[in-house]
């Protein structure tokens, strides 16, 4: 669902304060907030999870025993797994929990179908302090739910727990593929073609007029955002949407990705993973990057470089891979993909070609999870 200007920004002015009063930082004698204590730990879960219905057959026992059981199949299992932490991965002054609970199952389906592999089944962990009641986490499992209903996942378990400092989710998906499916990263070959689907470093740029609005509202909360120019970067960023789809239109062509990844971390830094396991070098063409109208404006009005934001944003969630050059034809004129440069011999290096024909050396700015603020 895309969101209208209206509801955007109206969601927003009023979202910084919504959240304080379902923390408790704000008094309200009107609404009532269940302490989680109330419930219990199995209580909670049990209060989450009794809405979630069971999609695949592989699912033999979801939530309520020991451990989740699934019918082994003759395809091959794809597990990944994510954490994300509060202040370090979302800020909940403009990240509404249905969102974050949306995007915490995108994060994790995105990386099996990088695999060019079907998700099934996720486990959901969760740490929070007491500032949460009842009502906060029930928001965050509607976004989960939301997600696995729009997806066809199954929710089979996970774990919950307190936290001293603020709410941490972890989550696994479960995935399979055939074994002549499965592209990992280390396929690519000199001549490949380097693809990339949907348009790049809308995330960031939302990230970015979310992060501005923050800082205008704590000087004047009775401000009004207008937001008519970045809706597309705003969803982008609180709701994006994992590209289960790629698997099938590359199907429907008769392409199997030699290498595949997902733009997570930043295109340069993607791109760098797959030249790196695959030992070989790549040119990147700065005029082919796919880049939506709002990411050109915008980037302006920041006074930012549209082409770093490509290479450096991170966050897009969509599909990097590369294909054999015999595909060129069958690829090129699908409006879901667009072509960005092609896999070179390793001495030549990672390098971007400007728009003025220089070539400089790639460089991953993207996301680093473990570098200190």
């Amino acid at each position: 669902m895309r969101y209208t200007t209206k509801h955007i920004a109206f969601f927003y002015a009023l979202k910084l304060i919504e959240l304080l009063y379902l923390c408790g930082m704000l008094e309200d004698k009107n609404q009532d907030r269940t302490s989680l204590s109330e419930l219990g730990e199995f209580g909670l879960i049990n209060h989450l999870t009794k809405h979630f219905k069971i999609a695949h057959t592989s699912t033999v026992k979801a939530v309520g025993d020991d451990a989740a059981v699934l019918d082994a199949s003759e395809k091959q299992t794809l597990i990944t797994t994510d954490l994300l932490v509060e202040g370090v991965h979302f800020d909940l002054s403009y990240m509404p929990l249905k969102h974050l609970g949306y995007k915490a199952v995108m994060v994790n389906l995105s990386d099996v179908y990088a695999m060019n592999g079907t998700a099934e089944q996720i486990t959901v962990s969760i740490a929070v302090s007491n500032r949460f009641p009842l009502e906060a986490i029930e928001e965050l499992y509607a976004g989960i739910q939301l997600a696995c209903q729009t997806y066809n996942i199954d929710l089979i378990g996970g774990d919950t727990t307190s936290s001293t400092t603020g709410m941490l989710i972890s989550v696994t998906a479960i995935g399979k593929a055939d074994k002549e499916d499965v592209v990992y990263r280390n396929g690519a070959k000199e001549t490949d073609l380097i693809v990339v689907s949907g348009d790049l470093g809308a995330a960031y740029l939302g990230l970015q007029v979310l992060e501005r609005e923050k800082q205008v509202f704590k000087v004047d909360p009775n401000n009004q955002p207008d937001l008519d120019n970045y809706t597309y970067l705003i969803e982008r960023q609180l709701k994006p949407e994992a590209r289960k789809d790629v698997s099938g239109l590359l199907k429907e062509l008769d392409i199997k990705p030699t290498s595949m990844i997902d733009i997570s971390d930043g295109l340069s830094s993607e791109i760098m993973h797959i030249c790196s396991q695959s030992k070989v070098g790549c040119k990147l063409y700065e005029e082919k990057f796919p880049l939506d109208p709002q990411v050109i404006s915008t980037a302006e009005e920041f006074n930012m470089d549209s082409t770093m934001i490509a290479l450096s944003g991170g966050e897009d969630y969509e599909l990097l891979f590369t294909v054999p050059i015999a595909d060129f034809e069958s690829i090129k004129t699908n409006p879901n993909f667009s072509i960005i440069g092609h896999i070179t011999a390793e001495n030549q290096g990672l390098n971007l070609v400007t728009r003025a024909n220089q070539e400089i050396e790639l460089k991953a700015q993207g996301w680093n999870a473990l570098k200190e603020s």
